[in-house]
């Protein structure tokens, strides 16, 4: 791994905390992922040599003080909290801190332990009620000193409160942010729920209807309809035009008349009519029992859907927003204004608290005067291009509105199977029927293609598909250079005139000589695009893959069980194997999820020096009161220093302070029904693929053919940094390392240091990427846009 560079380094020892005191409070409801949030908050700031304090039950502790309130945390008073839900530090409504006079005992209680920073994790009213206290500060201060409380010493030295937040909330109702801390967790219990209710309706020819989280916000029933296929969804910020009744009942039943045998509803707690009107779980029910006679039941999610174990995506967001809070709180100066850290796409970034907070009180505002369209325009781009999205799968046209084409498109999987292609293909199937294209599909990868396993698929083909692991279509590795000739009969015996590939590196390479049969070949003068898909997340051109995030979670749930099983043993150290070839983002990554004390990849040669080192740290920390260890592994990280070897060498040299245990996770990886986020993200990427093939087939329409030959034409559309962009895959191939299937340069290598950093190891760590201070960028732009952003 490339080390950071001199300017970095002094840049990061300049931010000292030596002397300085920061504590960190959770407020208002829970949230999964706060635990690991509080947890990478105290574990940075006592690395950079911070005094870190506990804030107990928000800010009632805050007001009521004490040693058992205010608490100073150490390293291990945050071990074995990754896989916690909820808060462990506590939360609470506090009505006190709302007076003046509550929020004077408070500011008293943090001058006397010299507290002046804080970190609070909360939803917009916490967020709020702390920048109203920094600004009174100077105030509160004053007043102590009339009473005397403080001395004017403490006023001089203690004359600014920083303020850094971090948004936990379920609901995803901040503006501002693409993803709050708790949301994915919560996507998961809601897709765990539907996905069980899927067999019973089915069973039984039920009609469902899941009322969800949501009072002001519809971001986890758009999304988990999104992610479940749901045949209506009924949200706050855009309520449905009068007469909806009719339109949904007729939706239903055209439904069933094509064979299904359920129907699914999901409804927002704070789901309103055009007239201000609370539609209900039990409303609807009537509904469709008084207009269409189903046998229908209602689930209200409810508080289950606050609980369980934090999801990956959700452990890896509050870490990285709990190190960046850290490093925003030393650069904070007098002048600063009180920051949020947030993520857009997929990079932190810092944003002026009360600009966001100014924003999600404007979406209320628009709500409430019934400007529907401002208010999801308000929510941000990630919320508009959801909307969006469901609309054009979920609504099946009539024949009469779609466009008329007579383009044909091939969909097809291409190398290892990967949780969430299903959701894709049904997602390219769908826009590019309502594009109206004829969509074919093609099985068993380009061994399928030249063997002419290729057939039309309808709308009706891909039902209930985004639940499905694996590939319904069938994948295989072979590549098509060999049989060129056989499918570019294939293609004009088909007139196949646009080609969407999913897949792994494999499919890259498939891109890539296919792109240079153009040559001999006519028929591949086509537009052409590749989504990646592949657990390995090995693809370049993208920081996201289709079916990682899955895998992740696959692994930390192995993890935590694992951990979980030395429970009340002795000292125990564990190593685990993941799979990735030669790219180690799961072992990395998931080890940074997983709370690892090490990951050992192919991208950061290690000897055994390395190794030993990494013995003598365990057991140092086994002497305390630290119970287990992690090591991961990448499977291919080196051919000498194998799995085996490691557990051998750990055994013996932790011989007498802790004992070892090995496991090799193997394809359980790959398996499994894909997660909210690859469902979503594998949903959306298509649909904008397919959008971007219908635009290009459109330009390069000429004398009653399509004729493609620009390098733009034949693309990987991927996640890059911010935004989703297609890329000519010529171009990629100086990105490439094909001799280990890896990009040359890969993000989450700068994720490592942190994990490190967070298992107590000294080490540089390169804030040359770390957010910096923006304004709130408005969602202004025109409705025709694609759909596009992270999840």
């Amino acid at each position: 791994m490339a080390q950071p560079d001199n300017q970095s380094k002094r840049f990061f020892e300049s931010l000292s905390g030596a002397g300085k005191s920061i504590a960190v409070l959770t407020s208002g409801g829970d949230a999964q992922g706060m635990n690991a949030a509080v947890r990478a908050v105290v574990r940075m700031g006592i690395y950079v040599g911070a005094k870190v304090y506990f804030i107990r039950e928000g800010y009632q502790g805050m007001v009521d003080g004490g040693e058992e309130n205010i608490k100073e945390a150490s390293w291990e008073s945050v071990s074995s909290m990754l896989q916690m839900g909820g808060t462990v530090i506590g939360s609470a409504r506090c009505k006190e801190f709302r007076s003046h006079e509550g929020r004077l005992k408070a500011a008293h209680n943090l001058v006397q332990r010299g507290i002046t920073n804080l970190c609070v994790i909360g939803g917009d009213g916490s967020l709020t009620g702390a920048n109203l206290f920094r600004e009174e500060w100077s105030g509160l201060l004053e007043e102590l000193v009339q009473q005397g409380l403080v001395d004017e010493d403490a006023v001089q030295k203690y004359s600014a409160l920083h303020i850094v937040g971090m948004v936990g909330s379920i609901d995803n109702d901040f503006c501002g942010t693409d993803m709050t801390i708790g949301t994915d967790s919560a996507l998961h219990r809601i897709i765990e729920v539907v996905d069980a209710i899927m067999t019973t309706a089915q069973s039984h020819q039920r009609t469902f209807v899941l009322e969800v989280m949501g009072r002001h916000c519809g971001y986890l029933a758009l999304v988990s309809a999104l992610a479940c296929g749901a045949d209506w969804v009924l949200i706050p910020e855009m309520p449905p035009e009068d007469g909806w009744e009719e339109k949904m009942c007729q939706k239903l039943s055209a439904t069933r008349s094509r064979g299904s045998r359920l129907n699914i509803i999901i409804v927002a707690e704070g789901a309103i009519d055009r007239h201000g009107k609370a539609i209900t779980g039990s409303v609807v029910k009537d509904l469709v029992v008084r207009c269409l006679g189903f046998d229908t039941r209602v689930t209200i999610l409810g508080h289950v859907q606050r609980g369980g174990t934090p999801s990956a995506f959700d452990r890896i967001l509050a870490s990285r927003m709990g190190v960046e809070a850290v490093i925003a709180l030393l650069e904070t100066t007098a002048n600063t204004p009180a920051c949020v850290v947030s993520l857009c796409g997929n990079q932190a970034v810092r944003l002026p608290l009360m600009e966001c907070v100014q924003m999600t009180q404007e979406v209320q505002k628009a709500m409430d005067e019934k400007k529907f369209e401002e208010a999801v325009k308000l929510r941000g781009r990630s919320f508009e291009n959801n909307l969006r999205t469901y609309k054009l799968l979920a609504h099946r046209k009539l024949e009469s509105e779609l466009p008329h084409s007579n383009f044909n498109i091939a969909v097809l999987n291409v190398g290892a199977p990967a949780a969430g292609m299903n959701a894709a293909v049904r997602s390219a199937v769908r826009v590019g029927i309502s594009e109206g294209h004829k969509m074919f599909a093609v099985n068993d990868g380009f061994e399928g293609f030249y063997k002419g396993q290729i057939k039309e698929i309808k709308w009706a083909d891909v039902g209930g598909w985004t639940g499905q692991g694996g590939s319904l279509l069938g994948t295989k590795r072979t590549l098509p250079a060999k049989h060129v000739e056989k499918i570019a009969e294939q293609m004009r015996a088909h007139n196949i005139n646009a080609l969407l590939v999913i897949g792994g590196f494999e499919a890259l390479e498939c891109l890539l000589q296919l792109y240079e049969a153009r040559s001999s070949y006519e028929e591949f003068c086509i537009p052409m695009c590749m989504l990646p898909a592949t657990i390995s997340n090995n693809v370049p051109g993208t920081d996201l893959s289709i079916g990682a995030d899955t895998a992740l979670n696959s692994i930390v749930e192995t993890c935590d069980r694992i951990k979980q099983s030395a429970s009340g043993t002795k000292r125990r150290v564990f190593i685990i194997e993941t799979m990735g070839g030669y790219c180690g983002y799961l072992a990395s990554v998931g080890g940074l999820a997983a709370g690892a004390d090490a990951a050992y990849i192919y991208e950061e040669p290690f000897d055994i020096r390395d190794l030993q080192s990494n013995v003598e740290h365990l057991t140092e920390k086994m002497k305390g009161a630290i119970q287990r260890g992690l090591v991961l592994r990448n499977e291919n990280s080196n051919e000498n220093y194998t799995t085996d070897f490691i557990y051998q060498l750990y055994s013996e040299e932790g011989r007498g302070v802790f004992d070892c245990r090995k496991n090799v996770l193997g394809h359980m990886q790959q398996g499994g029904a894909p997660s909210p986020f690859d469902r979503n993200f594998g949903t959306k990427i298509s649909a904008k693929a397919m959008l971007w093939l219908t635009k290009k087939m459109n330009e390069t329409f000429r004398q009653g053919r399509v004729f493609a030959n620009t390098e733009d034409t034949c693309c990987l559309l991927g996640m890059r940094r911010r935004a989703l962009v297609f890329q000519p895959v010529v171009q990629l191939k100086d990105e490439t390392d094909f001799v280990h299937r890896i990009p040359k340069e890969q993000w989450w290598l700068k994720l490592r240091p942190l994990m490190k950093i967070l298992a107590k190891y000294k080490t540089s760590y390169d804030v040359s990427d770390s957010g910096q201070l923006e304004h709130v960028v408005r969602n202004i732009r025109p409705k025709e846009s694609d759909p596009s952003g992270a999840m």
